[in-house]
């Protein structure tokens, strides 16, 4: 199997969005097209299968034509719970694939090579978890995790107690990977409003 056939990807909008007013910041525009739009064109080549986790009416979704994995887990227990519904999907629907890469869904400008970096890395190194980083900050949600993660994840998740996904992590075997930050960040992501206006004048500069 090849690098590219073992890793699925998983675009992770099950976010409440309350700083952004609620409902789903991912369908926010941006230069003409979604942020989701903008995320599963970064994504969709980097990986053999993209999936949407959300919870709720999954026909919100239609038009991307993705899988929409809702939570396993009830309460909007967090990016976490995303990951755990990315890799259960896995281990059914496609046990060959080995890795799951996750992505946020309200972050348009991520590297194009993120995947091949960190599967270069968790490889290289025999960890089981890669972490994207730049400028000194870890960037949780961009990753890569190995399928063997599920039953520990699942164990997480059954306790009721979830934590960051930024301390959880840290309990695990990972290897970060720095990314560098040239013209613009690679890894900003839209919270507020504002945030979506300063990213208007990054579009023209990514590639």
């Amino acid at each position: 199997m090849s690098n590219f056939q073992s890793v699925v990807g998983i675009i992770l909008a099950g976010g409440l969005a309350k700083r952004m007013g609620g409902g789903d910041k991912c369908l926010l525009p941006l230069g003409g097209k979604t942020l989701l739009q903008r995320t599963v064109e970064r994504a969709q080549p980097q990986v053999s299968q993209l999936l949407l986790n959300a919870n709720g009416n999954s026909l919100r979704f239609a038009r991307t034509r993705l899988p929409v994995i809702p939570d396993v887990y009830p309460g909007n227990l967090g990016p976490l719970a995303g990951i755990h519904a990315g890799l259960s999907w896995m281990q059914t629907k496609n046990p060959d694939a080995e890795w799951l890469a996750s992505f946020a869904s309200d972050t348009p400008f991520f590297p194009a090579d993120l995947v091949t970096r960190l599967f270069d890395a968790a490889t290289g190194q025999h960890a089981q978890l890669a972490v994207a980083k730049s400028q000194d900050r870890t960037h949780p949600i961009f990753a890569l995790w190995h399928a063997s993660l599920l039953g520990k994840i699942d164990q997480q998740l059954q306790t009721g107690d979830t934590p960051r996904l930024q301390d959880w992590i840290k309990q695990q075997k990972l290897v970060e990977v720095e990314f560098a930050v040239e013209n613009y960040d690679p890894f900003f992501n839209i919270n507020v409003p504002q945030d979506l206006y300063a990213a208007e004048p990054l579009v023209a500069l990514v590639k």
